[in-house]
């Protein structure tokens, strides 16, 4: 039986708004307890260099030859905000971590190119704490022809087994952008045929957020209340530039900004009506996943800050045929639910077992993705 290992997962989504702290305890196949978790957001000043990165990517691509300056005060920001995060969280906890998995901040994704860029320095954060990081997760994944993404769904199928299910369920992740895991976890291991199928649905809350806070100067429709209050437009959705998307067969990924020329389709709408449809767009996107499910899920636990907007999860209860709840109607943190995959993750590069398989990214064979640095 392999030795279960205290792991903390460190993980700051394409929000950028602050990191997400959190320890578990597991073998890298079965998970034996949940820890302690925090999340540390960022202050005013502390991420001019990366938001300046993050703005302009194009430019500052190592690729391009961007600006080596600004890019390394880039890096040394997600390092430091990074090893700040799993600090206080170490200090707070009373019990230091004996591996580290570190996802570090996505700048880009272009999986159609064959790249994508995530800022963060590995072998810096093992020095600056003093334990053994595992980073770099997306490399080897896309070496094999892989999409580097989504990589949670292997945590989801543990998840899966955790909560007693024996039935296929769906985890449906709404951040900025949407994905889906369906899980049959009376298979073996994840990797195992028929096990998994994830892919990215389409926008999440990114084209929301966006749209509010060119609107109102607000961050997220907070729970879904102009939504709530607006009349979907059909018309504004009949030719959307998600259709090419849709129709590709997973698994496959998305940048947050893929489909930001859609806020264009919204211009002369009220605030909220525009709000109301590109929710129903987030939703109907999530709903056409259900043509490439093997079965149809039992149920769908949602995760991300989707969770939290009573308009989509409204709207996903009438569309996908099954019940759709928090994941914390199964005991489990939404909150914390990606930076718990990367401790777990970490794990499992530590063992060598797969992180990745056809089925989740598309390469060609499972592999074990990630690589280790040591202090």
């Amino acid at each position: 039986m392999a030795e279960t290992i205290r792991a903390l997962g460190l993980m700051s989504g394409t929000s950028m708004d602050g990191v997400d702290a959190a320890m578990l305890e597991t073998d890298g196949e079965t998970i034996s307890a949940f820890g302690p978790s925090r999340f540390m957001a960022y202050a005013p000043g502390e991420t001019d260099a990366l938001s300046a990165v993050a703005a302009d990517w194009r430019r500052f691509r190592p690729a391009a030859g961007g600006d080596a300056a600004i890019l390394a005060a880039a890096e040394r920001e997600v390092v430091s905000l990074h090893a700040g995060a799993a600090a206080r969280l170490i200090a707070e906890a009373g019990a230091a971590p004996e591996l580290i998995g570190f996802h570090g901040q996505t700048v880009a994704h272009a999986p159609e190119e064959g790249w994508t860029w995530q800022l963060g320095d590995g072998a810096a954060l093992a020095r600056a704490l003093n334990r053994p990081v595992v980073w770099d997760f997306r490399s080897a994944d896309m070496k094999v022809g892989g999409e580097g993404a989504p990589l949670a769904p292997f945590f989801h199928f543990a998840l899966a087994r955790r909560i007693g299910g024996s039935a296929p369920v769906a985890f449906l992740n709404i951040g900025g952008v949407a994905n889906v895991t369906w899980v049959d976890p009376a298979r073996p291991a994840p990797e195992a045929e028929g096990a998994l199928l994830a892919f990215d649905t389409g926008p999440g809350n990114a084209l929301v957020n966006d749209w509010m806070m060119r609107r109102a100067g607000a961050a997220m429709d907070e729970g879904g209340r102009a939504a709530a209050a607006g009349r979907v437009h059909r018309d504004r959705l009949s030719s959307n530039a998600a259709r090419a998307y849709l129709e590709r067969r997973p698994p496959k990924s998305l940048d947050r900004n893929a489909f930001s020329a859609l806020l264009a389709a919204m211009e002369g709408l009220s605030l909220e009506d525009g709000a109301a449809t590109l929710t129903a767009l987030t939703v109907d996107c999530v709903a056409e996943a259900l043509r490439w499910s093997p079965s149809p899920p039992s149920r769908w636990l949602v995760c991300g800050g989707g969770r939290r907007n009573g308009a989509m999860m409204a709207l996903l209860a009438e569309r996908l045929g099954a019940p759709v709840e928090p994941v914390e109607a199964a005991g489990l943190d939404g909150d914390m639910l990606e930076a718990q995959a990367f401790a777990w993750l970490a794990v499992r590069v530590l063992r060598g077992l797969p992180t990745s398989a056809p089925s989740t990214t598309g390469c060609a064979a499972p592999v074990s993705g990630g690589r280790i640095a040591r202090p």
